[in-house]
């Protein structure tokens, strides 16, 4: 049996809910910019029926003026029209936008790669509400107004119009049919291509030192291949449907004056209303084709509604979470499980300790065994598979993101800096005051260092910290780490880029920060675990050994004992 429940709503459904008042605003704008079209087919039989036939000056002149008049309240009409949907889709932005960030953020965690694509979807779907692509659409409900004046002139321009309509739309619906697949093909493609593009530049100095460009390039251009193979097949099927719907329109301009002259000279017709009814036609017919012009537009925005949507409803929607206490610093983790996200393979299985205030956790062990999953799942940036992580005994769930974020320091085993100042990424690009960002920057040892920057602390760093180096970089990320000294700092391997004075500044950091937090930090280097209180050592993602550190250390220093080789086999002559 299908399920018939209706889905419910995301974010992006309520946004659109509140452009409705402007949206009914501009079709009734349509409405009366429509009746005004009228103006010049009324102007045309005025002038060759009345004007000409009684050469009056006066009467020419006034019909003239009231439909100059006219013309100025049509465009009046048409900039407010644009100008309530463009303040509706600065409305539509503001409300959406906070949500499409946090969506692709939970995606990205989640390795569900909605990615950058979101905000160019959020881009297409609000352009298109606000630009040409509505606005056709509001005009499109208007033809029959047009069909019916045609209709006043004379039948047969009222039939040669509804002919005219319903063969364009034939050819629009077919012209839909023809493009749609390849157009989405072509969308997909194209995503792809750009996506590699980012992956690609994101590596450019690994690629350009070790020559690696032609193999990567040939890759992309086959995904540009394929996004121009598909946009071709759409452009050649659509381009006859187009080529087809003007020449139906151009016969039917034809038809219409050569049927109206016919009708002059039969004196079933005026001249007026021959010139008349040719403009009320070509006027009934252009939203149609407008409508056929738009159509890729409204293909693409469909595509990217579909994808907004799907983004918001893979993510689960973030609950209004209780304001806890202030996070003190005492950290439990219970039989705890990881699976990182897109695996099946759990990385670290049955880890249980707790970490009160003021003590510290060295974590080590082999590679991939676990050590990086331990400390992202006590952050909550991996969801736990099994078990739970409490801070101050309320389980990570329970925490508020943003309330949790402001009492963690967190230094990744990559260091991810961002584009701005080293102030703002030391502050985590929210307000502070001058004196906290320098001391947290004394705090972790690159006080000196900002220093001899261009600008100090005002000095731009560029994308991902580019201006700094690795070393560098992994000392301002500390900065941020301990920036007004919360109770929980992780470390994955703070010191894996650092040189012998940037450590000696690490392990003063560690020293100072142990008078209030709990700290966690991963190393492969011993030199830092005599600061320790605790050591966890992790194998194949299960905990091999954890204790005291004295107790830990002599553990693993202890040799086995030698091998006594086995016995010589009795001669068996004695």
């Amino acid at each position: 049996m299908p399920n018939n429940t209706p889905l419910p709503p995301t974010p992006l459904d309520a946004a659109v809910r509140s452009m409705r008042p402007a949206i009914v605003i501009a079709i009734v704008f349509s409405f009366f910019i429509n009746v005004l079209a009228l103006i010049s087919p009324i102007y045309m039989l005025q002038v060759y029926d009345r004007v000409l036939g009684s050469r009056s000056e006066l009467t020419l002149l006034f019909i003239t003026l009231i439909a100059v008049g006219l013309y100025i309240v049509y465009a009046a009409l048409e900039a407010l029209r644009t100008q309530v949907l463009v303040r509706a889709g600065i409305g539509f932005d503001g409300q959406v936008r906070g949500q499409v960030f946090g969506s692709v953020l939970e995606s990205t965690l989640a390795k569900k790669g909605a990615g950058a694509q979101a905000f160019r979807d959020i881009d297409t779907v609000r352009e298109f509400m606000t630009g040409p692509g509505l606005l056709t659409f509001c005009d499109v409900p208007w033809v029959p107004v047009f069909v019916v004046a045609s209709f006043m002139l004379h039948p047969l321009f009222g039939f040669m119009s509804i002919i005219g309509g319903v063969v364009i739309l034939g050819l629009a619906i077919a012209n839909d049919l023809f493009t749609r697949a390849p157009l989405q093909l072509a969308t997909g493609a194209g995503i792809a291509a750009q996506n590699e593009a980012g992956t690609t530049m994101r590596n450019a100095e690994v690629m350009h030192a070790m020559g690696m460009w032609p193999g990567l390039q040939l890759r992309w251009e086959r995904r540009r291949d394929d996004l121009i193979a598909w946009q071709a097949s759409a452009s050649d099927r659509g381009g006859g449907v187009m080529a087809a719907i003007k020449c139906v329109r151009q016969v039917l301009q034809t038809l219409i004056l050569g049927g109206g002259a016919y009708l002059v000279l039969k004196g079933q017709s005026s001249s007026g209303s021959m010139i008349a009814a040719s403009i009320l036609v070509g006027r009934a017919l252009a939203p149609i084709e407008q409508a056929v012009g738009v159509w890729k537009v409204f293909l693409n925005t469909r595509g990217s509604w579909d994808r907004l949507q799907s983004t918001f409803r893979s993510i689960d929607a973030t609950p209004t979470r209780m304001s806890l206490p202030t996070a003190k610093g005492r950290v439990a983790l219970d039989n705890v499980a990881v699976i990182p996200p897109g695996s099946d393979r759990p990385s670290l299985a049955n880890v249980s300790f707790t970490l009160e205030p003021g003590t510290c956790l060295g974590v080590i062990g082999p590679s991939a065994g676990g050590k990086s999953s331990l400390v992202r799942a006590m952050t909550g940036v991996w969801p736990t598979a099994k078990g739970s992580v409490k801070v101050d005994g309320y389980d990570l769930a329970q925490w508020d993101p943003l309330q949790l974020g402001r009492s963690v320091g967190y230094l990744p085993q990559d260091v991810e800096l961002f584009s701005g100042t080293v102030a703002d990424n030391i502050a985590r690009f929210g307000p502070f005051e001058a004196q906290e960002v320098i001391d947290a920057a004394m705090l972790a040892g690159v006080h000196d260092m900002i220093q001899t920057l261009p600008k100090g602390y005002d000095t731009q760093i560029g994308d991902g910290g580019t201006a700094l180096s690795g070393g560098q970089r992994q000392r301002v990320g500390l900065a941020r780490a301990v920036f007004r000294r919360p109770p929980m700092i992780y470390l994955d391997e703070p010191n894996a880029s650092l040189d012998q004075a940037g450590e000696a500044a690490l392990a003063q950091a560690i020293i100072t920060l142990k008078q209030g937090s709990a700290i966690v930090f991963v190393t492969h280097k011993p030199n830092l675990l005599p600061l320790c209180d605790k050591i966890l050592v992790l194998q194949n993602g299960l905990v091999t050994h954890y204790g005291d550190t004295s107790q830990v250390l002599a553990q693993l220093t202890v040799q086995p004992p030698p091998q006594q080789a086995p016995p010589e086999p009795a001669n068996a002559d004695t």
